[in-house]
């Protein structure tokens, strides 16, 4: 995957007061992702384009579109990304 793919495939963050909780106390982010992008594809995306270790991912199809939650390996490098990508 190269990155012109990965930009296709991690649409945007998704920011609202519960993905806010969700940084601080779970260690993920939630971003809204391409329809057809399948948790393999969303991990290599998020190494790529933002260079951070993933340790999991959940997806969930809503009427805003498909979500991925992102859990990272702790606090500190879910807060530096957010704050990277503009969430905080």
């Amino acid at each position: 995957m190269n990155t012109t793919q990965a930009i296709k495939v991690i649409l945007r963050p998704h920011i609202t007061e519960k993905t806010f909780t969700l940084i601080e106390k779970d260690h993920r982010i939630c971003f809204i992702v391409d329809v057809d992008a399948n948790k393999k594809t969303i991990k290599e995306a998020i190494k790529i384009l933002y260079e951070a270790n993933v340790l999991d991912v959940n997806t969930a199809r809503t009427i805003s579109g498909k979500k991925a939650f992102v859990k990272f390996e702790s606090v500190e490098k879910a807060r530096d990304l957010a704050t990277k990508i503009g969430m905080l």
